[in-house]
């Protein structure tokens, strides 16, 4: 994609890409409609686009910012506004979510990115299919909705994801590597939240503004951007607190096992405890120890024993702490 791409619509959304994409921007929008540039700043001639382009230093300086949260801020009939999309990138994690810069007027709508974000390349693709966005309002509902549904695949694979986990955690026997996938959920989970609950707050912020070139369609769309934003967050709310539920009953399982384990090595110490004083005992090496003259004492003393310890078992049996089996 060019560093630079200029677009101009109608009111009736009828246009599209024009040339050259340097021109002044306040040249490009057709009467009564406004114009569309996407710069891509990762190079030196985006950044030179926007150090060129006259804006003011504030703007400019939002527009260059290398980190950014999703916000909404009002100066006058313009907007500065960021927000965030899914990284689908390839080799880049999903939660590495890509920033978007946005100046916003009633004639002129700069997008800046400093890696690709395919809900932009979304609605580039969407201009070919039909009409374009008739304002600038209805073109940021159109990449807050793009943005959402990129994001929807994601979520919903991560919670297949927790489904198989809690499938998995009610058997005998728990998959290797099971808290390794927990916590890499729960992070993806919260580096998302991190930036949702944001994203909602920003385009809510722009639907009830009292902006002259925001009408009933376009804040009808970004009201229903917020509606999808607002449930993904939820949602990942909701992944969060699953995983949490899923590694306690793991690590519950865990502490189970080893406290029946623990409970065998006490009964079985507990059982030979008695046995190994007294053979202790008869094993001094000192005179007058009962039956070392008696060919028959060896065995009785095995007997002796072993009465001894199947007593102590079905002592311990009767108190419920040998064999007992969990739930």
């Amino acid at each position: 994609m060019d560093p630079v791409l200029a677009f101009a619509f109608a009111p009736d959304g009828s246009g599209g890409q024009v040339t050259p994409a340097a021109r002044a921007a306040d040249q490009l929008a057709p009467e009564g409609g406004f114009a569309w540039i996407h710069v891509n700043a990762s190079g030196p001639e985006g950044q030179g686009w926007i150090d060129q382009a006259g804006f003011d230093p504030l703007t400019r300086a939002a527009l260059r910012a290398t980190e950014t949260r999703p916000r909404a801020t009002v100066h006058g009939d313009t907007v500065l506004m960021a927000l965030r999309g899914v990284n689908l990138n390839p080799g880049a994690e999903p939660e590495d979510m890509v920033s978007l810069r946005l100046f916003v007027s009633a004639t002129l709508v700069v997008t800046v990115e400093r890696r690709d974000l395919n809900a932009i390349d979304d609605v580039i693709a969407g201009l070919a299919r039909g009409p374009g966005p008739g304002s600038a309002g209805e073109l940021i509902a159109r990449i807050a909705l793009r943005s959402a549904d990129r994001a929807e695949p994601v979520v919903a694979r991560l919670n297949e994801r927790i489904d198989d986990l809690e499938a998995a955690s009610e058997g005998r026997r728990p998959p290797p590597g099971q808290r390794a996938e927990l916590a890499n959920i729960r992070r993806m989970a919260i580096l998302m939240r991190r930036y949702m609950f944001p994203q909602r707050d920003a385009l809510s912020s722009l639907e009830i503004e009292d902006l002259p070139w925001l009408g009933a369609h376009a804040r009808a769309r970004l009201r229903e951007a917020t509606e999808r934003v607002t449930r993904l967050a939820e949602e990942l709310d909701a992944i969060r607190d699953r995983a949490q539920v899923v590694h306690d009953m793991v690590m519950d399982r865990r502490a189970e096992a080893m406290n029946r384990q623990m409970l065998l090595l006490s009964v079985v110490s507990s059982v030979f405890l008695p046995l190994t004083f007294l053979t202790g005992l008869l094993g001094i090496n000192v005179g007058g120890i009962p039956g070392s003259a008696s060919p028959r004492a060896f065995w009785l003393v095995v007997a002796l024993l072993s009465i001894l310890a199947a007593a102590l078992v079905l002592l311990f049996r009767r108190l419920g702490l040998f064999g007992e089996k969990s739930e």
